[in-house]
């Protein structure tokens, strides 16, 4: 227990320029993330560019103020750590296929209502974090930088498939050009200006595309300077029992995200998280979300790629997230400055992401060599539950002969994994009865002098 002389990790105050740095850094990371799910849902919807826009506007300031909600709290609301809220993939294909249906109205009544139900079940789903060993959060922190991987492969490669260039060689090395700065930045540099490779290789990456003709600044002259989001400017929201069906299902993938994400965040801060702070982060993810409708906005959620940078960087001070949800929520008063950094070539993104996301990944395998796997099941636990998460990498359309309310679960890696770690948690460790001191040839592997591998080692 925090004693009055201790201060959390999170707890740390740096100087406001780092402060305002580092915070800016997070927001580029995640920002591409923050603006697909609007232009995707939007073009669904066949709103014209006008409504785009405000649907990505609306998006950067609810986010921001979710991840101020979340990192500063009020009250029983907000984790205090340092998380990013974002706009959530996890709902994009459910508001996608609404959205081809009735439109727009009909997704923002059925998140209002799935919403507050998340709400109502933070408390209760909070609860499961005893399920949460570092056998099933390992696991879980493995498959989330596994399965966010493609994403930036996708954007190394250009972010869009049918472009004459997708693929090429110059998208590619421009990529590859990105990861290269920021490995020498961390080579040679410590200190603050190696926390800053992310934020460095985005901006000479970026430099670079634009010396080989990859960078598009005509669309930033396009739309109002500053603009206040509209409260509801599609309309009431229509509530339609389909709808608000499938979105709960939703929003139940989402909150064991978003715990998986808190509980990861807690493993790389290197701070208690109990079932309490839990909650109080899932009542800040709902609320979020059951609000963001009104400013035209969709569900929010925890973003991964945002723990992968605290992992990479060791920067851990909750404030300097707050400082990035400001910046966020100041860019969607200010459009222009939002196209600005919506212009960073995909490439550069891509290069970020495979160091970002794959911090991800080697922080789950840290925690997994903490986990004892010997004389018992937590080996399979581990194969079946990475296995399981990979399906929708690997075969995207595996679960599509399956029931909507399977299928909606399990084509997220992150929620696959954490539900059959979960499970396989519960049935192999929690219930003892008949359990055997050789329980598995799956057992780990001997060091190399034959003898079997201690808890920690």
């Amino acid at each position: 227990m925090t004693t009055a002389t201790e201060v959390r990790p999170e707890d740390e105050r740096l100087p406001l320029g780092k402060t305002f740095v580092y915070g800016l850094q997070h927001i580029l990371t995640m920002y591409g993330g923050v603006i697909a799910p609007p232009l995707i849902v939007g073009g669904a919807a066949g709103l014209s560019a006008t409504d785009m826009s405000l649907l990505v506007t609306a998006g950067l300031f609810v986010s921001g103020l979710a991840t101020i909600l979340q990192t500063i709290g009020i009250g029983p609301l907000g984790a205090r750590l340092p998380i990013v809220q974002g706009l959530s993939f996890a709902s994009v294909s459910t508001m996608t296929a609404i959205a081809q249906d009735g439109g727009v109205r009909p997704i923002f009544g059925a998140i209002i209502v799935a919403g507050l139900i998340g709400l109502a079940l933070s408390s209760v789903f909070a609860k499961l974090v005893r399920y949460f060993p570092p056998v099933v959060t390992g696991t879980i922190i493995t498959v989330i930088g596994l399965s966010l991987l493609p994403v930036t492969f996708n954007w190394a490669q250009g972010g869009n498939a049918k472009a004459s260039d997708y693929g090429s060689m110059a998208n590619i090395g421009l990529a590859g050009a990105t990861v290269l700065i920021i490995l020498v930045i961390s080579r040679l540099f410590q200190g603050a200006i190696s926390r800053l490779s992310i934020l460095i290789g985005i901006v000479v990456g970026t430099v670079i595309a634009a010396f080989l003709g990859k960078l598009d600044f005509s669309k930033v002259g396009d739309g109002p300077i500053f603009s206040l989001p509209p409260v509801m400017h599609f309309g009431s929201p229509t509530f339609q029992i389909g709808a608000i069906i499938s979105m709960t299902i939703v929003i139940l993938v989402i909150m064991t995200e978003t715990t998986a994400d808190i509980l990861a965040i807690g493993e790389i801060v290197g701070t208690p998280v109990d079932s309490k702070r839990v909650a109080n982060g899932l009542r800040a993810d709902m609320l979020s979300t059951a609000v963001a409708p009104a400013f035209s906005a969709f569900p929010c959620s925890a973003f991964a790629q945002n723990v992968g940078l605290v992992a990479l960087t060791g920067i851990k001070s909750r404030y300097v997230v707050a400082m990035g949800g400001g910046i966020l929520a100041f860019l969607g008063l200010l459009p222009v400055v939002g196209r600005v950094i919506a212009a960073i070539p995909y490439p550069v993104l891509g290069g970020a992401g495979l160091v970002l996301f794959g911090s991800v990944a080697a922080s789950g395998i840290k925690t997994l060599s903490r986990v004892d796997f010997d004389g018992n099941l937590n080996m399979v636990i581990v194969a079946v539950s990475i296995g399981m998460g990979m399906i929708p990498v690997a075969a995207p359309d595996f679960w599509h002969a399956f029931p909507t309310a399977v299928g909606t679960v399990m084509h997220s890696g992150i929620s696959a994994a954490a539900v059959v770690a979960v499970v396989l948690n519960f049935l192999f460790n929690e219930i003892t009865a008949g359990n055997r001191p050789d329980v598995s040839v799956f057992a780990a592997a001997p060091d190399e002098r034959g003898n079997p591998i201690p808890d920690g080692e």
